[in-house]
């Protein structure tokens, strides 16, 4: 009988073992999966997604907790771009300003009174299936962080529509001004995945001149406040990226792209959030006077220009 029983203890343990093999073995697959093939890893973990963010804060904070779990000590860069050599350690620290505008797509707190403009100007049009601002500034490929492709695919534990308007922005730069075409889900995946995510709060102010520069552009911090110099600018065939505070395009913060000067000198944008906004000129006083004064790492301006033809 005794000898019955321990038998039986060891069947237990051994059943035991090897379902804590199982699950070691499976863990370890995953953490390949989340940073190999993220596209992969966000489609076997969306239904407990979707199960845990019924429980509210909870089960945002339980997902938060697995994800730490299947980080490795060393986050592996993704293998289709070229990331910096390490992952911006002062981001977190620097941006957390007192008066950090949380970046969440929604009205802004002005409304916008001005008409279209002129197609002659600017217009939206499709060349296959990309969307494309041309007329007076640099072509530039236009995405919305709403469009249904992904507006609810996820940027960390946010999602693109909500808070994806900085890898948004630089999907629209990076697909303008280089070879390499990538869209906002991949452009969320490689901030989160480099450390420039902030959570419920959208992108650390680090990730717009670091991507630019780990993409072979060059950037810079555009510090002049004067019309003229901004339009030179524009049309010596550069973009920038504005960090916009409340007013005309936000009411938080709210990264858009400046890509275009009217013959009239008022501003082309390109803004992950509005179709309408870019195609809408705009004085560069609105951009000057709402632009956010907290932006930190050069902002809230940077002038973003190709390497064999930057300016300064």
């Amino acid at each position: 009988m005794k000898q019955k029983k321990i038998h039986n203890n060891r069947k237990r343990n051994l059943a035991l073992l090897v379902f804590l093999a199982v699950i070691c073995i499976g863990g370890a697959e995953l953490v390949a999966c989340r940073f190999f093939e993220p596209a992969l890893y966000q489609k076997i973990t969306a239904p407990l997604r979707q199960g845990l963010s019924a429980l509210g804060a909870f089960g945002k904070n339980l997902w938060d907790s697995a994800g730490e779990l299947l980080t490795p000590v060393s986050t592996p860069a993704p293998l289709s771009s070229a990331p910096p050599e390490e992952k911006p350690a002062s981001a977190e620290a620097s941006d957390l300003l007192e008066e950090w505008e949380p970046q969440l797509a929604g009205d802004p707190v002005l409304e916008n009174t001005f008409p279209l403009v002129d197609p002659a100007i600017t217009e939206l049009k499709t060349e296959g299936n990309q969307q494309i601002l041309v007329g007076n500034g640099f072509p530039t490929v236009y995405y919305n962080q709403k469009d249904p492709r992904w507006a609810d695919l996820p940027y960390g534990t946010d999602d693109i529509g909500g808070y994806g308007c900085g890898p948004t922005a630089m999907a629209m730069v990076i697909s303008s001004m280089t070879n390499t075409t990538i869209d906002p889900p991949a452009m969320a995946q490689w901030a989160y995945e480099n450390g420039y995510w902030a959570s419920e709060s959208g992108t650390y102010h680090a990730f717009i001149p670091e991507c630019a520069e780990a993409f072979g552009l060059k950037a810079k911090s555009f510090s002049s406040r004067d019309a003229e110099s901004l339009q030179d600018a524009l049309l010596s065939g550069n973009l920038l990226v504005a960090l916009m505070g409340p007013g005309h395009f936000t009411q938080g913060g709210h990264f858009i792209v400046l890509r275009g000067t009217a013959l009239s000198g008022e501003i082309l944008v390109a803004d992950p959030n509005s179709t309408e906004r870019s195609l809408t000129a705009w004085d560069p006083q609105i951009i000057f006077d709402e632009a956010l004064s907290s932006a930190a790492h050069g902002g809230p301006l940077w002038l973003i220009s190709k390497l064999e033809a930057g300016i300064g």
